[in-house]
């Protein structure tokens, strides 16, 4: 697998497909569902496409980790767990569907990235 540059993407892709609903959004309550929350601008550009289809009565955020360092004002209305990280640190959420184990990691800092700002 090749991206624009031409060099083989980082991580895997995600599969983009088509979305419809069979049900009007109007009069609802949508709960958008995340694994990790952290600037916001994920969440933002869920509801940006969830208004494509319509105008829900309300929409609520459930995540599973919470690791704050919010850039929007965004806040969840579920929380599994707060995780308070540095922004050099990073979440990995494996689930046994896809990976083989349930697991919530914290990945650290790189050493070379930490000696670098120190």
């Amino acid at each position: 697998m090749q991206v624009r540059g031409g060099e083989a993407p980082l991580h895997p892709q995600p599969v983009v497909r088509a979305t419809s609903l069979d049900f009007p959004l109007e009069g609802k309550t949508c709960i958008l569902v995340d694994d990790v929350l952290y600037t916001g601008r994920t969440i933002r550009a869920a509801i940006e496409a969830l208004f494509d289809y319509g105008r829900p009565e309300r929409v609520q955020l459930a995540v599973l980790i919470d690791r704050g360092h919010r850039e929007l004002p965004i806040r969840p209305d579920y929380v599994g767990k707060n995780l308070p990280t540095s922004r050099r640190e990073s979440i990995q959420v494996r689930l046994t569907e896809v990976d083989g184990e349930d697991a919530v990691l914290l990945i650290p800092a790189l050493l070379e990235e930490v000696e670098q700002d120190g």
